[in-house]
């Protein structure tokens, strides 16, 4: 597989493609080579242009590549454009992202989210799949009404699929509400995980309940929510803790509403652990990645503790002087812990801050001289 990215003058802009070669290696791909180029704007037709075009071609078939994988989204025309000149499949990282969630889905909700974001990306490619299918096929014995072509046909199951999906899953959706009613009915404090991919949420939500929740050194290591009861002994109580899904740049929409039953569970939060990967230089993008994507699913006014997590592979220089801060997110004061989950430093700091957020809040003054 060879990558390619386009430098269309965006601030993200990933020069050495080294999140989109994780994510192929995650998905289970091998990276043969890496190319980029710049360009204003993209080219409507082929998005690089013929020649660029050619360039990528002649590279892919040097070192016996068989697929083409853009760093940036691809429109179906596009995408069908590119494949036509080079004579080869080329797809974009929104399918490579599509195919690790169908891989790494567990959960009955896990794979009906899947399903209904690769329906919704499928519905819009069917020109490209499909455009051998074009002729018409209705008349007697036909499924399709008469001149109903065979695309028009697909178009319409899978809209019906679309249809039966989204009905499973707010089925789902009503089941968590049902779940979450229940929680606050117990005055349950429930807290969320949230963060870019790999940032370590998973191993901090093991070292913080001692569960078995699977975490490990790759992108969309966990797909579901796993919600688990931590006790906090400096305030004698329980809180319901969740692990959610990682964040990614150019999460794809149709991902952001298919897993919108997941992500339920930061925005009705009572406080969200967000969490950092310390160690990664481009974690200022990062956070505002994930900030994003609290704004796009409405729980961007959900306190925050940021958790700057892999202290123990940050540089000697870079430590931070102390263990516990305050920094600035999006305008607002927001506390911040340095820990490394895998080694469990400073978990204790982490504890403790949520052992204030818990401390009953002084009854005010009384003001009245009669009493």
């Amino acid at each position: 597989m060879v990558l390619v990215g386009v430098d269309l003058g965006l601030p993200h802009f990933d020069a050495e493609l080294d999140e989109l070669a994780q994510l192929a290696t995650t998905a289970g791909y091998r990276v043969l080579d890496r190319i980029t180029c710049k360009r204003r704007a993209p080219d409507p037709a082929l998005f690089i242009g013929s020649g660029k075009a050619d360039e990528i071609q002649a590279l892919a078939h040097g070192h016996g590549a068989v697929e083409i994988l853009f760093d940036q989204a691809l429109s179906p025309a596009q995408q069908r454009n590119l494949e036509r000149h080079m004579g080869m499949p080329v797809n974009d990282r929104i399918l490579l992202i599509l195919e690790i969630f169908a891989q790494r889905a567990r959960s009955h909700e896990g794979k009906l989210q899947v399903e209904l974001a690769r329906l919704q990306y499928l519905s819009t490619r069917l020109v490209r799949r499909w455009s051998h299918l074009e002729r018409q096929s209705g008349g007697i014995g036909m499924r399709g009404g008469p001149g109903e072509t065979q695309i028009e046909l697909d178009r319409r199951m899978i809209g019906d699929a679309i249809k039966r999906t989204k009905e499973r899953l707010e089925k789902v959706k009503r089941q968590r509400a049902t779940q979450r009613r229940q929680r606050e009915r117990r005055d349950a404090f429930t807290v969320s995980l949230v963060g870019y991919t790999n940032a370590g949420k998973s191993s901090l939500f093991n070292a913080l309940v001692k569960a078995r929740s699977y975490a490990a050194d790759q992108l969309f290591a966990t797909l579901d929510t796993t919600t688990r009861q931590m006790y906090l002994g400096e305030v004698g109580r329980s809180v319901s803790l969740s692990d959610t899904v990682g964040f990614i740049r150019d999460l794809p929409h149709t991902l952001v509403d298919a897993f919108a039953a997941t992500l339920q569970e930061a925005r009705d939060a009572d406080l969200l652990l967000h969490v950092v990967d310390a160690a990664n230089p481009g974690h200022p993008e990062q956070i505002q990645e994930v900030q994003r994507v609290l704004r796009e699913i409405g729980a961007d006014d959900v306190p925050q503790i940021l958790v700057f997590n892999k202290l123990d592979a940050v540089a000697p220089e870079h430590q931070p002087l102390h263990v516990t801060d305050i920094m600035e997110l999006d305008g607002v004061a927001v506390p911040r812990v340095f820990l490394s989950a895998r080694s469990g430093l400073n978990l204790d700091a982490l504890r403790r801050l949520l052992a204030q957020r818990l401390q009953p809040l002084p009854a005010p003054p009384d003001d009245d001289p009669s009493h």
